[in-house]
């Protein structure tokens, strides 16, 4: 009698054992035949690189609130009139106004807003290839996060600047109408707000309120102005400034370094509060010297040209704190591909956990930067050819500083929506965690 195969694992387990038993015939060279010449290598560091196909490569899936217009593009329309609830649609988003000033460099949630608006021409394919990191979803229940689109940023600069009232009554009602419109939002109820993101760019954004949002992935220039009760790196997103001179795009020269003749440049306000106060420090420590630039300026049109010209004319360009730790300048520079010298002992970085600033920036602690001759002593030290591979590195990382509509891969808001994500794990193990937690953690 003839055997039979009863099942057909049994069939598989038995062409498994032949295949091993022939591979280790040829391995004891038992069996010999040119084997390298018929089958192609095997490259183990391709391997190593490649990514894992377990992990989750597909882009954030992000639901953004429908709010009335007076939350956000409605602060751009002034004089128009504009239904307030009408919906903002990529045809109808009004665009960012190109000199804009102060405003412009706390922009981050427009340009945030945008990209989620951008369809590509009602390609959802294509929707997702250009904005790259993040799709807006219609269904909530899909959604990897929740975006809140208010302009929280452009309300302070418009509505309370002054920060006296009654200036600053209309973005104090705001700040409570968004609270308790997201109060009564189930999604928020069943994450307390953990899985939401809010921007907060400008320092004194959200002021009024912004303590009843302890638990939400905040988009934030620094940690100046926040208790670590409120914001921290753990949950929050440092986004960088929006620049406000022009890209460098054509940055050529057959010799960067000759023709950048000014050694370190800075132009803008010396008299600033808090961190900043250092700024009329080093305006008398670098005086007297030939070929660094240290020159007071507000950033109006006629500034920002100087400014625009000084930066592409300098090697290093003078980044010291603001009112925060961080200022609009360094964002500047880098799109000027002047290496930036950053004086700041709090300062946080956008991206960090991606890019490595010390191979196109110079970290010099307050202290030291106030020593007469030391920071300038320093910086001519750094050699041609340091700094020309300096100089190499802020042309390759520029793009992702800039902000742009249509959104493109890797540039600035993409960066940011990545960083989002990265955050979202933690949020998930928060949210979880709360549900089953009896009795508060032990560890704390």
């Amino acid at each position: 009698m003839k055997p039979t195969f009863g099942t057909s694992s049994t069939v598989i387990c038995l062409v498994i054992f032949f295949a091993f038993g022939f591979a280790f015939l040829i391995y004891t060279d038992t069996i010999q035949f040119d084997y390298k010449s018929r089958l192609p290598l095997l490259d183990l560091r391709s391997i190593s690189s490649a990514p894992c196909l377990t992990g989750s490569s597909a882009p954030l899936r992000v639901y953004m609130y429908e709010l009335p217009r007076r939350f956000h593009v409605g602060m751009m329309q002034k004089g128009k009139h504009v239904d307030d609830n009408a919906a903002v649609t990529a045809d109808n988003l009004p665009p960012w106004p190109e000199r804009s000033g102060l405003r412009k460099q706390h922009s981050v949630e427009y340009w945030m807003m945008a990209s989620l608006l951008y369809n590509a021409n009602g390609d959802e394919e294509n929707a997702t290839t250009a904005s790259g990191e993040a799709v807006r979803v219609l269904d909530p229940d899909s959604a990897d996060v929740f975006f809140v689109p208010f302009f929280s940023s452009l309300s302070f600069n418009i509505h309370g600047h002054t920060m006296t009232d009654p200036e600053t009554e209309i973005d104090k009602q705001l700040q409570a109408d968004l609270i308790d419109i997201l109060r009564r939002s189930q999604y928020w109820q069943r994450s307390a707000g953990r899985d939401h993101v809010i921007p907060m760019h400008h320092p004194n954004a959200f002021r009024f309120h912004r303590g009843q949002l302890n638990d939400t992935i905040l988009i934030v220039a620094d940690f100046g102005r926040y208790h670590k009760s409120l914001a921290n790196l753990r949950k929050d997103v440092v986004a960088p400034y929006v620049h406000i001179v022009d890209s460098f795009v054509d940055d050529n020269s057959p010799d960067p370094y000759a023709s950048r003749e000014t050694l370190l440049f800075f132009r803008g306000k010396t008299i600033r509060k808090d961190e900043g106060k250092i700024r009329a420090k080093l305006e008398q420590v670098l005086a007297g010297y030939e070929d660094v630039i240290y020159e007071k300026s507000d950033p109006t049109g006629e500034g920002v040209n100087a400014s625009i010209q000084g930066m592409q004319s300098s090697k290093f360009c003078l980044n010291p704190a603001g009112d925060t730790p961080s200022s609009c300048r360094l964002f500047d520079a880098i799109v000027s591909h002047c290496v930036p010298v950053i004086v700041s002992d709090h300062i946080e970085l956008p991206f960090e956990d991606e890019l490595d600033y010390s191979k196109f920036s110079i970290f010099f602690s307050v202290k030291d930067a106030l020593k007469p001759d030391y920071m300038v002593s320093e910086l001519r030290k750094i050699s041609k050819v340091k700094w020309v591979e300096m100089w190499r590195w802020l042309k390759i990382i520029s793009h992702h500083f800039e902000y742009q509509y249509p959104p493109k891969k890797e540039d600035a808001v993409n960066m940011i929506w990545r960083q989002v994500k990265h955050k979202v794990p933690a949020a998930n193990l928060a949210v979880h965690r709360s549900r089953r937690l009896k009795v508060p953690d032990w560890w704390k």
